[in-house]
C-alpha cells in the first residue's frame, strides 16, 4: 500500500504495544485502567542448590534428615574418613582431587569431598517456642551470619531468627562460614520481626536488644529483668553500621550494651558482639543456679 509520500512504513511492535495499552475499555475508570497496566511484582528469587565441602560440614549435612542431598562427590580416602554411610538414595561419585579443585576453585580447602545440596526448607516461628534464641535484625553479611551460627551452636541456642528480606540467604559462602552449624541450629524466618518479638514476649521470653548507646549493661539487664534462671531468652543483634532499627528497639523488653571499656565496641563486629552476649547470657544463668 502506498500514499502520496511513498510506501507506508509498518508500525513497530513497540508502537503497537503502546497503542494497545492506550486503548481504554468501555466503561473503564482511570483507576481501573491504571491497575490493569500496573507492573506486576517481581517474583522472589528461587533457592538454588549449591556445593557444600569439607568433611565436617558434609558429615553434618548427612546427619540432618531435613537436608536434601542431590549428589556426593569424594575421593576414596575422604569416603573412608567420612565415617558416615550415605543414604542409598544419594548418588555417590568417586572423584580425583583435581576434579574438586576444578569444581570449587584451586584455593578451596575441600578435604576431598563435596556435596550438591538444596537449601533447607524455611521454618516459621511456632510452638514450642525457642528457649534460647539469637535474633538478627537485617544482618546481611554471610560471613558474620555463619560465625554467629557457629557460636549459637556452641552455646546451645535452639534457634536463629531472621527476616525474609534484608537477610543473608543460605549459600555456599554462608554454609562455609557456618561450618556445619546449619544442621544444628534451626533457622526461623519471619516476615515481621516486631510482631515475632511480641509473640516471644507474650510467651514469657526476655527479649534483650544489643545497642552500644544503651544506658544499661547486659549483666545488669539480666539482673533487673530476668524473672528466674529458666526464663527463655532472645538476644537481638542489629546490622553493622545501622544497628537495631527503632521499631525493633521499642519492641524489646530492654536494650542493653556490652560491658566494654573505652571505645572497644567500635572494634567488635556483630559476630564478635553476639558471641560475647551469648557468653554473658549463659554465665549469668549458671550463676543464678
Amino acid at each position: 500500500m502506498t500514499d502520496a509520500d511513498g510506501p507506508k512504513k509498518p508500525r513497530s511492535s513497540f508502537t503497537r504495544l503502546k497503542k494497545s495499552q492506550a486503548a481504554k475499555k468501555v466503561g473503564e475508570t482511570k483507576a481501573e485502567r491504571a491497575k490493569r497496566f500496573a507492573a506486576k511484582p517481581k517474583a522472589p528469587d528461587k533457592e538454588v542448590p549449591y556445593h557444600l565441602h569439607g568433611l565436617h560440614a558434609v558429615r553434618a549435612a548427612l546427619g540432618n534428615p531435613s537436608r536434601n542431598i542431590r549428589k556426593l562427590m569424594a575421593t576414596p580416602n575422604a569416603l573412608q574418613r567420612l565415617e558416615v554411610e550415605p543414604h542409598p538414595s544419594i548418588h555417590v561419585e568417586t572423584v580425583h582431587p583435581k576434579a574438586l579443585d576444578e569444581l570449587l576453585g584451586n584455593d578451596t580447602v575441600h578435604q576431598g569431598i563435596a556435596a550438591l545440596i538444596d537449601p533447607l526448607p524455611p521454618r516459621e516461628l511456632e510452638a514450642p517456642l525457642p528457649e534460647f534464641s539469637i535474633v538478627l535484625d537485617q544482618v546481611t553479611d554471610p560471613h558474620n551470619v555463619g560465625a554467629i551460627l557457629r557460636s549459637a551452636a556452641a552455646f546451645g541456642a535452639d534457634a536463629l531468627i531472621t527476616t525474609t528480606r534484608h537477610a543473608a540467604r543460605e549459600t555456599a559462602t554462608l554454609a562455609k562460614a557456618a561450618s556445619g552449624a546449619f544442621e544444628v541450629v534451626p533457622i526461623v524466618t519471619v516476615r515481621n520481626l516486631a510482631e515475632s518479638l511480641e509473640t516471644l514476649k507474650a510467651a514469657g521470653t526476655l527479649v534483650i536488644g544489643l545497642d552500644g548507646a544503651a544506658p544499661t549493661e547486659l549483666p545488669g539487664a539480666f539482673a533487673a529483668f530476668r524473672s528466674n534462671p529458666d526464663q527463655p531468652i532472645a538476644l537481638v543483634m542489629g546490622s553493622e553500621g545501622k544497628g537495631l532499627r527503632q521499631k525493633t528497639m521499642e519492641t524489646c523488653t530492654v536494650v542493653a550494651k556490652l560491658p566494654l571499656t573505652g571505645h572497644a565496641l567500635a572494634s567488635l563486629n556483630v559476630s564478635n558482639a553476639a558471641v560475647l552476649a551469648m557468653y554473658i547470657a549463659r554465665s549469668t544463668a549458671n550463676k543464678s543456679n
